[in-house]
């Protein structure tokens, strides 16, 4: 599959999220573990890798900047302000002095001079975001990041931003399972230039037939706090995995890779970055970008999880609140 690009740097069209290193499911792997699985992917040719100020409050951060420092010019470094750890909380701030302070904390855990993608990780709400994107352009002015993006923003949000410079990259959820971004932001995207990286392009290990009863998830596990993952909802979401599975094993694809390609053809726009912490995983991932699926398959698969197949939302209430994305 051809390359892509964000800010007119070509990638290869799977990056690698960093997240689970370090945050989110529970007990993360040793530090000799996670940064085996760093530069293994640098070995297989990654060469966009995706973490955040937030990711164990710091420490997703120190631990990409020490290993991958070595390797510091041939990859593509995103990371994320705008929500952070303050004294074991999760914060949302969007102030421009805080970002410009999150922003120094960055360069110093990931011990570069400049950072060729830095998203605003939410949109607080109490603050413009014209103000927040105008310090993140200043920073650019500055050079200590090369381009902006934003997270989890609604297509009307990325357009005021874009008008106070330009946003080289929206990530959002987007997976078979969580098709929100085809309500509005994919589209604008599209028309204005922007690369859209898909998080979670897994469903956060459901579409992987990995996650089918939320007892098997540990403490610390987020999805153990999410609609979807919870009994009443997981029981009718894994009804849909039997298509999934009959197609991929046509294929002699993991469900894993089909759903990697299937996301891949919906837009040459489109980076996923799924995560994982296992080098068995990473290597299937990556081969996703070998799939290619016709259009019976894609408007199958499709149809299998449109959104009112889906039961339960993506995230709880609070949570919900938080984003400024389009929802079914």
């Amino acid at each position: 599959m051809a390359l892509r690009s964000i800010a007119n740097h070509p990638l290869k069209p799977i990056g690698l999220g960093c997240m689970n290193l370090s945050h989110a499911y529970g007990q993360p792997p040793s530090e000799s573990q996670a940064s085996r699985l760093l530069l293994s992917a640098i070995d297989m040719g990654v060469d966009h890798f995706d973490t955040a100020a937030l990711y164990g409050f710091g420490n997703n951060e120190k631990l990409v900047g020490q290993v991958l420092k070595p390797h510091r010019q041939n990859i593509f470094l995103a990371s994320k302000c705008g929500m952070t750890g303050v004294d074991g909380k999760r914060v949302i701030d969007g102030r421009p002095a805080t970002l410009r302070a999150t922003l120094e904390q960055s360069l110093q855990n990931l011990q570069t001079d400049v950072i060729d993608l830095y998203y605003l990780h939410r949109w607080d709400k109490s603050i413009p975001i014209e103000d927040s994107v105008g310090e993140l352009a200043r920073m650019v002015e500055e050079g200590k990041i090369k381009a902006i993006g934003l997270s989890e923003v609604s297509g009307k949000t990325l357009r005021k931003a874009h008008q106070i410079h330009p946003i080289a990259a929206v990530q959002t959820e987007y997976s078979l399972w969580t098709r929100n971004p085809e309500i509005s932001v994919l589209d604008t995207c599209r028309e204005l230039g922007t690369a859209f990286v898909a998080f979670s392009p897994l469903a956060r290990g459901f579409l992987s037939g990995q996650v089918a009863d939320k007892n098997q998830l540990i403490d610390g596990d987020i999805r153990k706090g999410m609609p979807r993952f919870q009994d009443e909802h997981m029981q009718k979401n894994l009804a849909l995995l039997t298509e999934l599975e009959l197609l991929s094993k046509q294929l002699q694809c993991s469900k894993a890779q089909l759903s990697l390609a299937w996301l891949l053809h919906q837009g040459e726009h489109i980076i996923p970055i799924p995560g994982t912490t296992q080098l068995s995983h990473l290597t299937e991932n990556i081969s996703a970008s070998q799939i290619r699926l016709n259009t019976e398959q894609l408007a199958l698969l499709a149809n299998v999880f449109a959104p009112s197949k889906i039961s339960g939302s993506r995230y709880p209430t609070a949570t919900q609140v938080e984003i400024d994305t389009e929802e079914f």
